[in-house]
């Protein structure tokens, strides 16, 4: 079952690849890995940075997939895009977090974006 569920993650990163480049985003790198944990996708979007987690269900049985972005994943996320910002001398940059939710359906996929789907907190450092 591991191997069926890392397959299907990889196949809604694609699809959500291709959602966010029809929506004019420009990815910039994926699955970008840090001590602190991953950001699926890095991409701008009209100058701003955006650090896009990927959620995918086949049902709705334990929520919407959008859900499952906590707050101890929220941390885990902003603390890598501190650490992406601060490698690549843009801490001065504008940068936000997006969640790109896919709930497959007779397996396609209904997208839904999430734009600023939640704040850096600012005591956050690494």
């Amino acid at each position: 079952m591991p191997g069926k569920n890392l397959e299907f993650g990889k196949q809604a990163e694609k699809a959500a690849i291709r959602f966010l480049k029809g929506r004019g985003y420009k990815v910039i790198q994926c699955n970008y890995k840090t001590k602190f944990g991953e950001i699926d996708i890095i991409a701008e979007d009209k100058g701003v940075i955006c650090f896009v987690e990927v959620k995918a269900r086949h049902s709705k049985l334990f929520g919407e997939p959008a859900e499952a972005v906590c707050a101890a994943k929220q941390r885990q996320i902003s603390k890598a895009a501190i650490c992406y910002l601060k490698a690549n001398n843009l801490l001065d940059h504008s940068a936000r977090f997006d969640v790109v939710s896919l709930l497959y359906v007779e397996d396609l996929p209904e997208i839904n974006l999430i734009k600023d789907a939640f704040e850096l907190n600012s005591t956050f450092t690494v």
